[in-house]
C-alpha cells in the first residue's frame, strides 16, 4: 500500500476514490470554483497545448482542461483512483503509471503536479521523480508547474513535510530551472508563512 493509500483510508475509508471525486462534484454543485488549477494551466498556454497531469487522481483537473480543448493526458499510481476518472471521461488518456520511473514517450508544453502529489511521493522517490517530470517537459518552452502544502494544515492526515528546499534540490538537480513562485492557484504572491506553494520551472 502506498503512503497516499494509507493515508487516504485512514482518513477517508476503504471507499475513498469514490469520496473524493463526490466531494469535488458537491462543491461544484454549489457553485464553489475548483478549477484554479485548470485556470492556471489557461494562463500559461492556450489550447490545444499538450499537458501532462502527473498525479491526476480522480480527473478532476485534466477533465476539465480536455473541456477547454487541451489535449491531456493522465496519470496516476492509484488505479482506484483512475477508476473514477474513466468512469467521468471514458475517451480521455488514463493511465497507471509511478511517477518516479514514468516514461510516456512524450514531452508536454505544461507538466502539471497537483493535488499535494509531491509530499505524497514514496519516500526516496522525490529524485527519482524529479528526473522523470523533467524528461517530460517540451526543451523548447515546456513548464513544470507544481502545487503542494509546505505545513501540516495544508497536507492531508498525517503526511510527512517536504520542504520547498528539498524540492527546489531536486528539481535543481535534474537540470530544471526556476521561473517563478506563488502561494495559490489564482497567482498570490509568494510568502514562506501561507503554508502552500505553486512553482514554476523550464529546462
Amino acid at each position: 500500500m502506498t503512503r497516499w493509500q494509507e493515508i487516504a483510508r485512514a482518513t477517508v475509508g476503504a471507499d475513498y476514490a469514490a469520496k473524493y471525486a463526490q466531494r469535488f462534484r458537491a462543491l461544484a454543485a454549489r457553485g464553489d470554483d475548483v478549477h484554479g488549477e485548470a485556470s492556471f494551466v489557461c494562463g500559461l498556454v492556450e489550447p490545444p497545448a499538450r499537458v501532462l497531469d502527473a498525479g491526476c487522481g480522480t480527473g478532476r483537473v485534466a477533465i476539465r482542461l480536455a473541456e477547454l480543448g487541451y489535449g491531456v493526458v493522465g496519470v496516476d499510481l492509484d488505479a482506484s483512483m483512475l477508476i473514477q476518472a474513466r468512469a467521468e471521461a471514458p475517451d480521455l488518456d488514463w493511465r497507471v503509471g509511478d511517477l518516479a520511473t514514468l516514461d510516456t514517450g512524450e514531452t508536454y508544453d505544461v507538466v502539471l503536479v497537483a493535488g499535494n502529489t509531491i509530499p505524497l511521493l514514496e519516500p526516496g522517490t522525490l529524485d527519482g521523480t524529479a528526473r522523470a517530470l523533467a524528461a517530460h517537459v517540451r526543451s523548447d518552452g515546456g513548464l513544470l508547474v507544481c502545487g503542494f502544502g509546505l505545513d501540516a494544515a495544508h497536507l492531508p492526515g498525517d503526511c510527512p513535510i517536504t520542504s520547498l528546499d528539498e524540492v527546489e534540490t531536486a528539481f535543481a538537480e535534474a537540470g530544471l530551472v526556476p521561473v517563478a513562485r506563488f502561494s495559490t492557484w489564482d497567482r498570490a504572491p509568494y510568502d514562506d508563512a501561507a503554508g502552500y506553494v505553486v512553482t514554476m520551472h523550464k529546462l
